[in-house]
């Protein structure tokens, strides 16, 4: 039985090892350094909105450090029970050990998963726009069980949910809808959910019972701050004001406060209905639309690097990454990592952590490809 132990005590040690290598704490106390002396200047608060994102930052990566240092220590801990077990032996002792190792493995797991996330937005707030595709009613009921699916999945996590559009269809679920997930590294977290996902199962809607496959796609992209420049032009945008309009059809107001901007060059479109005022949801969807255009330059960018390199052109949104089978047989799978679950109602309940996991491990296996 010790030796077990200590086997379970290496591989964790291990682990950890290899999440000093990810994280590379000395960089990350270099970058603390960095943020406090910035934090430090006289002119700080002038800003208030880029001081609070410097502050959050700095704390988010301090808050790392210590995560480090508490398992450094725990991890000594253990290795000092184990001696004292092969001393001499004592039930209460073993009991120890065995409770640290499994509450230690849990949070190495999370860690190593937050290690992951290293990307330049990866911190952000995420801002996620589901669509309904093609099929009707079907699609827009499938549509508004994935945000459902995320709603509870955001909060399970303790983030924050800003609905900013709600776009509810005639007979049942909604044609598309666009939150905001708040909180660290909400972007980081959701940014592999981004592509179609595909139903398939017996429709509700159907008399004749018979199987449908429906579709959603799933946009996320980070909510950028003042750091992050954008040339929008007046006359390239297209502003239409409508009545907001809650879950169930039910009206915000009864005034056309709510907001729909259309970028005209690249048809890019975003709504807002979240605040009272037909000017604060003016503002807000034009921050939308400024992140958004951002990550069209990005992937624009990105698609002319694959032309040059020879690679296969392809709309990374427009993309099926994930099949939700419901009928004949049940099972969720990843088509890029290959995870798969049987637990469908789990999935549904906002369970999608092990989704996340596999994506951000095979995105990093990828990224060592190149």
């Amino acid at each position: 039985m010790l030796q077990e132990y200590k086997e379970r005590l290496e591989k964790l040690e291990n682990m950890y090892k290899n999440i000093l290598e990810i994280m590379k704490p000395d960089v990350l106390k270099s970058e603390i350094e960095k943020l406090d002396k910035e934090m430090g200047k006289p002119d700080f608060w002038n800003n208030p909105k880029k001081a609070q994102e410097i502050s959050s930052k700095r704390n988010t990566l301090y808050s790392k450090i210590e995560k480090l240092n508490l398992l450094e220590k725990k991890l000594k801990d253990i290795n000092e029970f184990l001696d004292l077990l092969e001393l001499e032996y004592d039930k209460d002792t073993e009991e120890e050990i065995k409770k640290e190792l499994e509450a230690l493995e849990r949070e190495l797991n999370k860690l190593e998963t937050e290690s992951l996330l290293s990307d330049e937005y990866d911190i952000k707030n995420a801002i996620v726009t589901l669509q309904a595709g093609s099929g009707g009613v079907e699609a827009c009921d499938w549509t508004e069980m994935l945000l459902r699916m995320y709603l509870r999945w955001a909060e399970k996590n303790g983030f924050d949910i800003e609905m900013v559009d709600y776009q509810p269809d005639d007979v049942a679920g909604i044609k598309s809808a666009t939150f905001i997930v708040k909180g660290p590294y909400a972007y980081g977290y959701l940014k592999g959910e981004q592509g179609v996902h595909r139903l398939v199962r017996i429709s509700p809607f159907d008399a004749n019972k018979r199987r449908h496959t429906s579709f959603s796609a799933v946009s996320v992209i980070p909510e950028i701050g003042d750091e992050v420049k954008v040339d929008i032009k007046e006359e390239d945008l297209r502003i239409d004001t409508f009545r907001a309009s809650g879950a169930g059809g039910q009206h915000v107001n009864t005034t056309d406060s709510a907001v729909r901007i259309v970028h005209i060059p690249t048809g890019i479109t975003v709504s807002c209905q979240s605040e009272r005022s037909q000017i604060q949801n003016r503002a807000r969807a034009l921050q939308m639309l400024k992140a958004k255009l951002y990550q069209y330059e990005l992937e624009k960018q990105r698609e002319k690097q694959k032309e040059l390199e020879g690679e296969k052109k392809e709309i990374s949104w427009g993309s099926q990454i994930r099949s939700y089978v419901f009928q004949p047989y049940q099972m969720v799978k990843d088509l890029r990592t290959g995870h798969e679950t049987g637990n469908i109602q789990a999935v549904m309940d906002g369970e999608i952590d092990p989704f996340i996991e596999s994506y951000l491990k095979w995105l990093v296996a990828e990224k060592q490809k190149v």
